[in-house]
């Protein structure tokens, strides 16, 4: 019925129009941010799976960097049992000399004093291999007790790093003395007893740096494939969204052109009253 107090065309036009501009709107709000979800009533669902994952890749990139630092750790301290490995070689070598009896005890006397300074060497290293501050081969740090190191995205994916402590004392060592032919053969023994111990402390080392990098290797692998799930529930698809902001402009178009006609409705109307 033709009226003129209420234009329900108009009403429709506007209708229309403000759902296209809307549709419009949230297109070009995707294709700016590149995301699917730019607010909850996108997909409610989606972006709390989205959230739960982006929570987990964080958490992943740095696990990461906590498997990259221990393995840091435990290289820092192969280096240092490295070296009093070749310390303990050498004082095995001055054990030998003196407990030939082809060696005066003057000799001796020379050789114990080059032995006594690399007791005090094994000492220096032990307690001069330090990460961030901490010794690593003296017992006096943490990590004589071990350290757990996070791997993971849950609290439970953990590594643990212990080291063995290498000074002097702890290798018995400290106390040899060859100065004499027979305590020098004593020492003999007491010598490649404490190098088993450092032999086993680095393949305890190489052990547990071997996990960490297996560890990391995983890492990658995880936070890759959920930056791809991520991406599938999260990411706008350009194309689809494109040609949903092109019939949205055009729909828009129409109904503004549709008002526009709407509006002229009661001037017609009245031209009956003349």
């Amino acid at each position: 019925m033709p009226a003129i107090n209420t234009n329900t065309a108009a009403n429709a036009a506007v209708r229309y129009l403000n759902i296209n501009a809307a549709q419009e709107s949230s297109s070009l709000s995707k294709l700016s941010s590149g995301s699917r979800i730019t607010s909850a009533s996108d997909d409610a669902a989606g972006l709390a799976i989205s959230t739960r994952i982006s929570s987990d890749v964080t958490t992943l990139q740095q696990a990461a960097t906590n498997a990259s630092q221990a393995t840091a750790i435990l290289q820092t301290a192969d280096g240092g049992a490295s070296n009093i490995s070749d310390i303990l070689a050498r004082m095995k070598s001055l054990a030998s000399e003196s407990a030939s009896g082809t060696v005066t005890d003057s000799s001796r006397a020379y050789i114990q004093s080059e032995f006594s300074q690399l007791n005090a060497q094994i000492d220096s290293i032990a307690t001069g291999t330090r990460y961030s501050g901490q010794s690593l081969l003296d017992g006096s740090s943490v990590f004589s007790s071990g350290v757990s190191v996070l791997v993971g995205s849950d609290g439970s994916d953990t590594i643990d790093i212990q080291l063995t402590s290498l000074t002097a004392s702890s290798l018995a060592v400290s106390t040899l003395d060859v100065s004499t032919q027979s305590g020098a053969t004593s020492a003999l023994d007491a010598i490649d007893t404490a190098i088993d111990t450092v032999s086993a402390a680095r393949a305890s080392i190489g052990a547990q740096e071997s996990r960490f990098n297996f560890s990391s290797d995983s890492i990658s692998t995880q936070t890759q494939n959920l930056q791809a799930a991520n991406s599938a529930i999260e990411d706008v698809d350009i194309a689809s969204e494109q040609s949903k902001l092109s019939s949205a402009e055009v729909k828009t178009q129409a109904a503004v052109s549709a008002l526009a006609a709407a509006n002229q409705m009661p001037q017609y109307l009245l031209q009956l009253l003349n």
